[in-house]
């Protein structure tokens, strides 16, 4: 690894703001990815492309409103609970018109925390109804409702870790000595904002505090756990002072770097929670019957 000159206020303003760059591409990698981010496409309507944005997602206190722009056919909403082979349910769309947009819309049923519901919409006469999406259905998944202000710090400390971090991981690539300081914000941020704040939003959504390793499989904790350890560990081999050379300092941030880019390349929200309906069915309490790892 290069030992680089002593920084100059240009070099470590560049390095912030490459840092920012990169954070703020994580985020909307984040937000475009996913199953439970709203599905984007565009059909073509009697020769009129209609763009639409179906949503994957809802909280329990209300019904899930599907909706998409007046394609100027009926529209039939079809949907099932998932994953169950219980009939499919029709029922016809009506035309609303919300915000200034006169909108084609259905409604899906509350259902409880993790219960899940697939769908699709068909356009058109019966017979020769065009559907959306033209693959598989659409699944969307029901959450309780979480705070603002603990949904919005537990979101602000994750990306400021990962801000952060990425920070310390250019620090350690082109400096001299691993960023010391960084570290111990970027795990005391992972530490706050995904071993605290984190469980108390998985409560509030899913009815559970922790569903990842070692009670369950969920995907989005396990990862949490694993960029925790990672930066546990590079704090440990780096250790509390400067040391000659400061080669295994400086590979442990920057391995400790590489296991969150990992993770954060993994869309958000893969194999969480689900509500198993067979257990519902035998008599289990909706919260009892709450699966990880689907």
């Amino acid at each position: 690894m290069p030992v680089s000159a002593p920084s100059s206020p240009l070099r470590t303003a560049s390095l912030w703001l490459l840092a920012a760059l990169l954070m703020a591409a994580t985020v909307v990698y984040q937000r475009r990815t996913g199953p439970t981010h709203p599905l984007r496409g565009t059909a073509v309507i009697q020769q009129k492309a209609v763009a639409y944005r179906l949503i994957r997602s809802e909280e329990t206190v209300r019904e899930a409103r599907v909706a998409l722009p007046d394609p100027g056919v009926p529209g039939t909403l079809v949907w099932r609970r998932f994953p169950t082979q219980e009939p499919w349910t029709r029922q016809p769309m009506a035309i609303e018109t919300r915000d200034g947009k006169t909108e084609l819309a259905g409604y899906l049923p509350k259902q409880p925390p993790a219960g899940k519901v697939e769908y699709a919409v068909e356009l058109g006469a019966a017979g020769s109804a065009q559907r959306i999406p033209g693959g598989d259905p659409i699944v969307l998944r029901y959450k309780g409702p979480v705070s603002p202000a603990l949904l919005v710090s537990h979101v602000a400390m994750m990306f400021l870790a990962v801000f952060i971090g990425l920070r310390a991981g250019l620090g350690a690539l082109l400096g001299a000595t691993a960023p010391r300081r960084l570290m111990w914000v970027t795990l005391a941020c992972l530490t706050l904002g995904g071993l605290i704040l984190g469980p108390f939003v998985q409560k509030a959504t899913f009815g559970a505090y922790w569903t990842g390793f070692p009670w369950g499989y969920d995907l989005t904790d396990n990862k949490t756990l694993l960029m925790w350890l990672a930066w546990g560990l590079a704090a440990l081999a780096a250790g509390p002072r400067s040391r000659p050379g400061d080669v295994l300092g400086r590979a442990a941030v920057l391995a400790a770097t590489l296991a969150m880019a990992v993770v954060y390349l993994i869309p958000h929200s893969l194999r969480g929670s689900q509500l198993d309906y067979s257990k519902v069915r035998s008599g289990a309490d909706a919260a009892q019957a709450v699966v990880t790892g689907r």
